[in-house]
């Protein structure tokens, strides 16, 4: 049995202000149709018998792969949750103990959830070259021919090729300096390692076993306690923080002897920074990257990308990031975007909420725009989902005035229920139970007036609640 793990962990920093903490780059759609995490699983759908995928992700982030494997249709798939980051080597080896489950002889088919691959079929080629490696025993890694002196990737160096397609791994190589990368281009044995793997969940446990048995044991009983929640499985917590952090490269790969590299050119990229994206982005006549309402005079090797209802315009500058959203805007050089993370850094020790929050924020029953706020008030657009409900709750510090503008809104507010319609409103007083919830086949949207002497959050006592956030 094939089973594609996807790693939906990572929080995607170097692509802020549009990737956030609480909506990450594999849950957006930054180049091509979907998102980078819906790429993924509709590649491993182009494998003959592959079977549902198992998806590791953080806690913050179920509903979002719940609801985007759902639009991609995927059913049957198995959501694991981390409590913690603890990064990859412990969360293949989550994926592969679930895997076991399924099948003895299951072989993973390693993802990351935010890579982008522009040739389906090389990577399914390749993918293909790899399974009767991965029988046989090796872990099987995939290198990508490089292009170009890359110094944002680590390499892979070969040596003997094993089975017609493979080599085995000769050394795993640090991210470089440029003379070094300009040598191993030159020297033609060296590939960008990718982070994608191919082997059986076994084999790959064997070897956990071998270099790392401290990891392994936690992991074993962080999974043997782990509990179902809904569509998802929830890995133990206080035994997943006894788990030490470390990348599958450093636990495993670097160690063992078992390691196999097939060399493959897909169009890969990792999308670690606005400068990959300009890279692999298409272009106007003046080699600009531009999305959105963009306007260029003058203006050369730039990434420029807008908001919806925003113009951006540039004059007179070369090779430079501008990305604009509803609550912040990115100015950079294309050759510091790697720096990017240094504003992320500075907005969390400033207890800045742009770091981690958009201005529209997604929950599991759909979103909210944050319009506009003042002292004691703050208006919203929310959008409730066909069938979906709010948690009963009420707040300590505010009243809310809710204004329906589209659809329909079944109000419940201490012991009555009533529907609303289009143009229609009512009044929630402060510490009352009430609940929204969209009765029909149509989003619902509507304005939500906030007013009191609190307005964070964090005002919230659940009484009931269909998502498990009680």
């Amino acid at each position: 049995m094939l089973i594609p793990l996807i790693l939906s962990g990572g929080s995607g920093t170097r692509l802020w202000p549009v990737s956030r903490r609480n909506l990450p780059k594999q849950f957006l759609e930054l180049a091509g149709k979907g998102t980078l995490f819906q790429q993924t699983i509709a590649r491993t759908r182009q494998l003959p018998g592959v079977a549902a995928p198992i998806v590791v992700a953080s806690e913050d982030h179920r509903f979002l792969a719940a609801d985007q494997l759902l639009e991609a249709g995927v059913e049957g798939a198995t959501i694991l949750l981390e409590p913690l980051a603890r990064n990859t080597a412990p969360a293949i080896a989550l994926g592969a103990l679930r895997a076991l489950e399924r099948d003895a002889d299951a072989v993973l088919l390693v993802l990351p959830a935010d890579h982008l691959i522009g040739d389906t079929a090389a990577f399914v080629e390749a993918v293909q070259q790899a399974l009767p490696l991965a029988g046989r025993d090796w872990l099987v890694t995939f290198g990508i021919r490089p292009d170009r002196p890359e110094t944002g990737f680590g390499y892979i160096r070969r040596a003997e090729a094993v089975d017609g397609h493979g080599y085995r791994v000769e050394q795993f190589v640090e991210k470089p300096d440029l003379a070094t990368a300009e040598s191993y281009l030159a020297d033609g044995n060296y590939d960008w390692n990718s982070g994608m793997f191919l082997f059986k969940a076994a084999c790959y446990l064997e070897e956990l076993a071998a270099y790392a048995p401290e990891m392994l044991a936690a992991v074993r009983e962080a999974h043997a306690k782990a509990a179902a929640d809904l569509d998802f499985v929830r890995i133990d917590r206080e035994a997943f923080a006894r788990v030490p952090d470390d990348s599958i490269d450093y636990a495993v790969m670097e160690k063992t002897r078992r390691a196999a590299v097939i060399p493959v050119s897909c169009a890969w990229s990792d999308i670690g920074s606005w400068s990959a994206l300009w890279l692999t982005g298409d272009k106007d006549a003046h080699g600009n990257h531009r999305e959105g309402d963009t306007m260029a005079v003058n203006t050369r090797h730039s990434l420029l990308r807008s908001h919806d209802r925003h113009l951006l315009a540039t004059v007179g500058v070369d090779d430079l990031i501008v990305v604009t959203t509803p609550d912040a805007t990115l100015v950079a050089h294309r050759d510091a975007a790697q720096d990017v993370k240094k504003i992320v850094d500075q907005l969390k020790a400033a207890g800045r909420s742009e770091h981690s929050l958009h201005r529209v924020v997604h929950r599991p029953w759909g979103n909210y725009d944050s319009l506009e706020a003042g002292e004691r008030f703050q208006v919203k657009r929310i959008q409730v989902k066909p069938g979906a409900s709010l948690s009963l709750q009420k707040h300590h510090h505010r009243a809310e005035h809710w204004i329906v503008v589209s659809g329909t809104a079944e109000v419940t507010c201490d012991d009555k229920v009533f529907l609303l319609g289009e143009n229609q409103s009512t009044y929630i007083p402060l510490g009352s139970k009430h609940r929204l919830r969209n009765p029909g086949k149509v989003a619902l949207e509507l304005i939500e007036v906030q007013s009191g002497s609190y307005l964070g959050e964090d005002d919230i006592v659940r009484f009931d609640d269909v998502y498990g956030r009680t």
